[in-house]
């Protein structure tokens, strides 16, 4: 058997550029855990290597983007890639995202040349434009040949000759297997093995000895004998469903009403899968264009009803707009000729099973919250989640009802600077004016060192016009300094205090430059 292998590199930088609607030539580069695990040629060419930190990365090209690691975001990039190979060629396997590999159809196209030119232009007609193919008898030497070819090219070893074609190739090829690769490749090195034609002229037994099983499997790989195999995917199931309207329809209304049944067939075609969806992208064309698309995400999953309410939503601000314009009610900028489901994110069904009492309730209150952003508009109901951040203002969030809550930053990282439990009762959207004295009577400071100039003594509430009288501190705690935003002209340092009055309130307050204010409130 012949194996073909197709490899895109840096996929992960070039799926990430796309979802960022970034160029493709500019430089950036994926972190993980603040080290580099991918960067694409342009970064290359600035000094940006696999494995640094992220300031010497920086340091080298100041202009490089950094992209989040996201392997689900690389896997759906990827998938068009897999569906324009499978329909020259069935049985793909996604080894990972950026290289595939399937059985060589050379008998489909005259020779093993002519197939990977028709694969090659393929796919650079769907606008994959660096892809490379290499051709072999073995999974391993097919990979090395793909990595050798050019762009949009091919290298095609011949029937057994994998041997000879991998004899020169460097030991650092292994590696892409990871930490075991990595630590293969440092110990072949202090050992004189240079290159894997060093490797395969030792004895077999001896190899396995001194590097274990893993080490038998490179030594055969470097022989040209690699015995590993690969499992055609199944082709996922089109699960795409679409309704075309003759006439096209120009009320928001009409096309709301007009895909109930629609929705209700996208249901039931997941239902019939022992599915649900939880993220559905639904696209609206006109003129033959699609004029909205946008992808919605469900907290529990997708039910007919929702998915007509999103219609609804999604159309209603170019019905606005249109109706500022027209003064027409409910009308839409253009006549709407398709509406279409794309189910973005499927589960199994069975992890979404109701509970022993049932969900009735909470289906009572979905709805009721759906009748109301109806009328008033989606992202008018809003509902609380707790993000991360210092200050009990920046840890609040809010997302509209209905959707999950993403790109929040995160509330187990560490903020420095945070005030520490319990969280205050009441936060105030405008912090009140303060005054903080000692005893006597000076305003209470803190140094730049984060030092108090007096211990707080006295203190009172409110502005100008409405001010709680004086009261003695009998308790507080702080400062906890915190510099922020200082190299975007922030409010530079400020310290935060717990003070505890006579009346037994208490207040989380802020010291700055401009003096003291109330951020909120234990009571």
């Amino acid at each position: 058997m012949r194996v073909m292998v197709l490899w895109c590199p840096d996929w992960s930088v070039v799926a990430g550029l796309a979802e960022a609607e970034q160029p493709e030539r500019m430089p950036a580069a994926v972190l993980s855990g603040n080290i580099v695990e991918v960067c694409n040629a342009p970064a290359r060419a600035e000094g940006v290597r696999r494995g640094q930190r992220r300031r010497d990365a920086q340091s080298r090209c100041p202009d490089l983007l950094l992209l989040h690691d996201n392997p689900d975001r690389d896997a759906r990039a990827f998938e068009p890639v897999l569906a324009t190979v499978e329909e020259l060629r069935p049985g793909v396997a996604a080894l990972r995202p950026g290289l595939l590999a399937v059985r060589a159809p050379g008998s489909w196209f005259g020779t093993e040349q002519n197939a990977a030119a028709t694969v090659s232009q393929a796919l650079v007609e769907s606008a994959v434009w660096d892809v490379r193919i290499g051709i072999a008898d073995d999974l391993f030497t097919a990979e090395q040949a793909a990595r050798r070819a050019v762009v949009q090219g091919w290298e095609v070893v011949a029937p057994g000759g994998s041997a000879g074609f991998l004899r020169t190739l460097p030991v650092d090829v292994l590696e892409g297997d990871g930490p075991a690769g990595r630590e293969a490749v440092s110990l072949l090195r202090r050992l004189g093995l240079p290159t894997l034609g060093d490797l395969a002229a030792l004895p077999g037994d001896a190899v396995e000895h001194r590097l274990g099983r893993y080490g038998a499997t490179v030594w055969r790989r470097a022989r040209g004998e690699d015995p590993a195999l690969f499992a055609a995917r199944t082709p996922p199931a089109e699960l795409d469903v679409e309704v075309v309207f003759e006439p096209p329809l120009d009320s928001v209304e009409a096309v709301a009403f007009s895909v109930r049944t629609t929705a209700e067939r996208f249901v039931a075609q997941l239902a019939a899968r022992q599915l649900v969806a939880t993220g559905v992208r639904v696209e609206a064309d006109a003129d033959g264009a699609t004029v909205s698309a946008r992808t919605w995400l469900h907290p529990r999953y997708f039910g007919a009803r929702d998915l007509v309410d999103r219609v609804h939503w999604q159309l209603q601000p170019a019905a606005s707009s249109a109706l500022r314009s027209r003064k027409q009610s409910g009308s839409v900028r253009a006549p709407i000729e398709r509406v279409r489901f794309v189910p973005e994110t499927v589960e199994p069904a069975a992890a979404h099973g109701e509970a022993l009492w049932g969900g009735s309730s909470d289906d009572l209150v979905e709805r009721g919250v759906a009748r109301v952003q109806g009328m008033v508009g989606f992202d008018a109901v809003r509902r609380p989640v707790l993000q991360g951040g210092r200050s009990p203002a920046s840890r609040q969030a809010t997302v509209p009802w209905g959707e999950r809550a993403v790109d929040l930053r995160p509330v187990d990282r560490p903020w420095p600077g945070r005030v520490p439990g319990p969280p205050p009762v009441r936060v105030f959207t405008s912090p009140l004016l303060a005054e903080v004295v000692d005893d006597g009577d000076r305003p209470v400071a803190v140094t730049e060192r984060g030092a108090v100039t007096a211990e707080p003594r006295r203190f009172r509430v409110g502005g100008d016009r409405v001010r709680l009288p004086w009261q003695p501190v009998s308790a507080w705690a702080g400062p906890w300094p915190v510099d922020e935003t200082w190299w975007a002209g922030g409010a530079g340092l400020r310290s935060r205090f717990q003070v505890v009055g006579a009346d037994g309130r208490a207040w989380l307050m802020v010291c700055g430059a401009d003096g003291w204010s109330v951020e909120a409130g234990y009571d």
